[in-house]
């Protein structure tokens, strides 16, 4: 805790991602990952666990986004969710982890694409068969 004229400060530390955490969020986003949902993965691959609030100053990410991305990643069982319960009132604060390794996430992301491309591949040999017919 810092003292500021008075104030009490809270000393807090926040993973800032780099050049190249932005370079993997944006790969993410070239395989049609939603950008909540990849800079999410991004930033909980580098840090043990965080909260909301820390996410969303990290990523710049709204709390809504933030919000709606976390569905996105507890239905994929990708990220564990935890509350710690604050001393007298308060809402408990939210802390996430990821649950799911990051290459176990990209085997999914590349399963999801070579799916795709099976079924495209598919319909194009169904169109090349209905037009020689």
């Amino acid at each position: 805790m810092i003292n500021q004229g008075g104030i009490i400060l809270k000393e807090a530390r926040i993973v800032v991602p780099d050049e190249r955490d932005f370079a993997f969020a944006e790969v993410l986003q070239s395989l049609g990952v939603n950008r909540s949902v990849s800079m999410l993965i991004m930033f909980l691959r580098g840090v043990k666990e965080a909260t909301s609030r820390e996410i969303e100053i990290a990523t710049g990410l709204r709390q809504p986004e933030v919000s709606i991305a976390m569905r996105t990643m507890r239905e994929n069982s990708w990220v564990l969710e935890k509350e710690i319960k604050h001393i007298g009132k308060g809402r408990p604060m939210k802390v996430y982890s990821l649950q799911t390794s990051i290459d176990d996430i990209i085997e999914f992301f590349e399963t999801e694409k070579r799916q795709e491309s099976a079924q495209t591949l598919q319909s194009i040999s169904r169109l090349k068969d209905l037009i020689a017919a």
